[in-house]
């Protein structure tokens, strides 16, 4: 029925807005699996660099355009073998802090600043150039900064990404919108109003999309800080797949032309992948089980005043080839520069995370928590902090 309703929905795939930053000569999966990097990209602004309407950004709950910069606030590697038995997508803590290559006065960052140091960068050298059209600045940052989070996410797990898809916090809001809310449980009742505008009971209850968006935006007040935050959105995530499996929404030519409008506005999708042969091909599976992980966290850190997670490559690559059942890439060494002096030319939401001073050590071990396995057919939502 999903495969049906994709099929008929005529120039579906016509009405994304593509990107190249995969890039031709990147490596891909062998043997019919497929990687997909979902990237969630924590600004208030459209694809012309244009702030939201204020009515929009009210709903938001998450300031004006001037705020949260061009951060990857989400980023979720997908794995689906190619028998599409057990589907395992793994989160990326936003405050990781990796290697990155190409960005002037930077060795590494939090692997969320890839996106938006790299296209601060990329903006202003074109700049220097003569460049003054503003859109053609945005497109091209953006398309930079895509393809600097691609890249460190490879690094950083060493596994090729066939396919990645990015959305905006609108997008988010927008698909809670199509869907009529969203069903979560909670484990304890949380009030976080000042800053994600969180404020719900325990237990299962459906959300409208702004307070969804808060579910998944919250870390303030939370036992486990983002790592929480990482469960919230996987359960959100699990949310939308039964409804869209139950409710019938893929059948329903109303609500269809409501998701692929909120689909074009909001999503980006990497350059040649075809949505509806995509879902055709998950609509052939027998209602594989999916699997939600957490990458782990060596300690918590504080450089410049900036918390960070301190990981271990190796263990995380370990971690993706047991997950994935594929062979596991051994990292190269790396040496971790703790000066620098970035260029003066980069704005300030893009050097907030910039390697200078000392760091100072925090011991805690952080929880990321057990697997969180779900079938989409059974009518259980996973309760989370």
């Amino acid at each position: 029925m999903t495969a049906y309703g994709w099929s008929t929905a005529g120039n579906f795939d016509a009405g994304f807005l593509r990107s190249y930053a995969l890039g031709e000569d990147a490596p891909h999966s062998l043997g019919g699996d497929l990687n997909i990097l979902l990237i969630g990209l924590d600004t208030r602004r459209d694809q012309n660099g244009d702030e939201l309407p204020p009515e929009v950004l009210e709903q938001l709950h998450a300031g004006d355009g001037d705020e949260g910069g061009y951060n990857a606030n989400t980023l979720i590697l997908v794995h689906i073998p190619a028998a599409m038995d057990k589907i395992v997508a793994v989160s990326i803590p936003r405050d990781d802090y990796v290697p990155v290559t190409g960005i002037p006065g930077y060795t590494h960052a939090k692997i969320k600043e890839a996106y938006g140091l790299k296209k601060a960068a990329v903006q202003d050298q074109l700049i220097a150039r003569g460049m003054t059209d503003r859109r053609k600045l945005e497109q091209a940052g953006r398309e930079a900064g895509r393809a600097s989070i691609v890249g460190a996410v490879r690094d950083l797990t060493g596994a090729p990404i066939d396919r990645f898809a990015e959305i905006t916090l609108a997008g988010f809001y927008d698909l809670a919108d199509a869907l009529g809310g969203v069903e979560v449980c909670l484990n304890n009742p949380v009030s976080d109003t000042e800053f994600s505008g969180a404020d719900f009971p325990a237990g299962r209850q459906h959300l409208d999309p702004a307070q969804a968006l808060a579910f998944v935006r919250q870390r303030h007040g939370l036992e486990n800080g983002d790592l929480d935050r990482t469960h919230r959105q996987q359960a959100f995530l699990t949310s939308v797949a039964r409804q869209l499996h139950s409710a019938g929404t893929l059948t329903d030519p109303g609500k269809l032309s409501a998701l692929m409008d909120v689909a074009h506005r909001n999503i980006v999708l990497s350059d040649g992948w075809s949505m509806t042969d995509f879902v055709r091909t998950l609509g052939s599976a027998d209602d594989p089980q999916v699997e939600f992980r957490t990458l782990p966290v060596l300690r918590y850190d504080v450089i410049n005043g900036q918390d960070v997670n301190i990981v271990d490559r190796a263990a995380i690559r370990r971690e993706i080839s047991t997950a994935f059942g594929t062979p596991f890439a051994d990292p190269a060494p790396t040496t971790t520069t703790r000066r620098h002096t970035p260029p003066a030319a980069l704005p300030a939401e893009a050097t907030s995370g910039r390697q200078i001073g000392t760091t100072s050590s925090v011991t805690e071990t952080p929880d990321a928590g057990r697997p969180v396995r779900s079938d989409i057919t059974s009518g259980e939502i996973p309760c989370v902090n």
